[in-house]
């Protein structure tokens, strides 16, 4: 017996049953009605979708398809239209942005160099005699220390082809400290003032084409070692809490006018303070000098770039210096220094 046949006789023996108590019941017809009404219309639809439950099957199928697919492409929809709006919200960013740099709250007054943190220390400990840091070409000269070293490495300052791991490419800064196992061979510019040995030549030879245009350089603060770097740092942190700074603020502010101990170029033996004898000041106002601006214009052609331009700030994370030069070689300094880039930046594209 099928499930049709089944279904009919289940709802005919229902019927007749409710009938015979319509009939013997009088006085309750009405709720005997209402229930044949109701199993009439069970039966009828039991019986239907018993005959089309193929149909009903396919339907539920493509229902339930078309509902889990959309579950699932609702949220990549969502996704791909907040990553275009995203795009475009960036797009927007930097074609508006506008660099704005970071000053610290600090008077004029309040900053000072290395040399105002040699004042009033025994300063044995940073090998300085009498106070005198500074040598012109005519000492470094007369004192005929550097000329003699020169023909040892001359071979080793030929141009070669630039690559990053370049030893006058080395990038040293705060995020970049110097290697750990890092050595060079220093070579005395005079008396206790030393450099990298491979730069002296191209040093020289500035300093006399300087000369031979009427302006006397001189050199301050070539090579320091960690413990130099470490003692001017960290007197410059005390002076600025003295000041009524907090540490921290005093930390930020020394680490934008002296390198940290370990970040700092000087380290290297690649890193030279140059003034003149007409105003031997590590100051701002250098680069307005005559010497500043021969030093802007020309030191690129001996390999030497000014690393810490104006308007650099951001990248380099120490303020202006016109008296910090940067040995790198000829070819690099010729690029970075007509480009108007840092260091840093050179680095990016090479």
């Amino acid at each position: 017996m099928g499930m049709s046949s089944m279904n009919k006789t289940w709802k005919e023996t229902t019927a007749n049953r409710l009938r015979r108590k319509i009939h013997k019941h009088k006085y309750f017809k009405l709720p005997w009605q209402i229930a044949l009404i109701v199993v009439t219309i069970v039966g009828d639809t039991g019986e239907y979708l018993i005959h089309n439950s193929k149909r009903f099957s396919s339907i539920a199928a493509v229902f339930l398809f078309f509902i889990i697919s959309s579950s699932f492409a609702f949220p990549y929809i969502q996704e791909e239209e907040y990553l275009a709006q995203d795009y475009s919200k960036m797009q927007e960013i930097e074609a508006n942005y506008e660099y704005v740099p970071t000053v610290l709250d600090i008077s004029a007054a309040d900053v000072i160099d290395d040399d105002d943190v040699l004042q009033g220390y025994n300063n044995e400990e940073l090998d300085v005699r009498n106070g005198v840091d500074q040598f012109s070409l005519d000492d470094i000269l007369e004192a005929n220390e550097a000329k003699e070293q020169t023909s040892a490495v001359t071979d080793e300052t030929v141009e070669q082809k630039l690559t990053a791991d370049d030893w006058r490419l080395l990038l040293v800064n705060k995020q970049h400290p110097v290697p750990e196992n890092y050595t060079f061979t220093p070579g005395k510019i005079t008396g206790n003032m030393k450099c990298d040995a491979r730069i002296i030549d191209d040093l020289m030879a500035m300093m006399e084409a300087a000369k031979a245009d009427g302006i006397n350089l001189m050199v301050c603060s070539p090579y320091r070692d960690y413990n130099r770097q470490t003692v001017l740092f960290n007197r410059k942190i005390d002076y600025y809490m003295n000041k009524g700074y907090s540490y921290l603020e005093a930390y930020k502010i020394s680490s934008i006018t002296v390198t940290v101990p370990g970040a700092s170029e000087h380290q290297i033996g690649l890193a030279l303070d140059i003034v003149s004898d007409t105003y031997p000041y590590l100051e701002i106002e250098f680069g307005e000098t005559q010497a500043g601006k021969w030093l802007n214009k020309h030191s690129c052609e001996y390999g030497f770039i000014l690393r810490y331009p104006l308007g650099k700030e951001y990248i380099t994370g120490i303020q202006y210096e016109p008296w910090h030069f940067r040995y790198v070689g000829k070819e690099a300094a010729t690029a970075i220094m007509s480009q108007g880039i840092t260091l840093e930046e050179f680095l990016e594209d090479l």
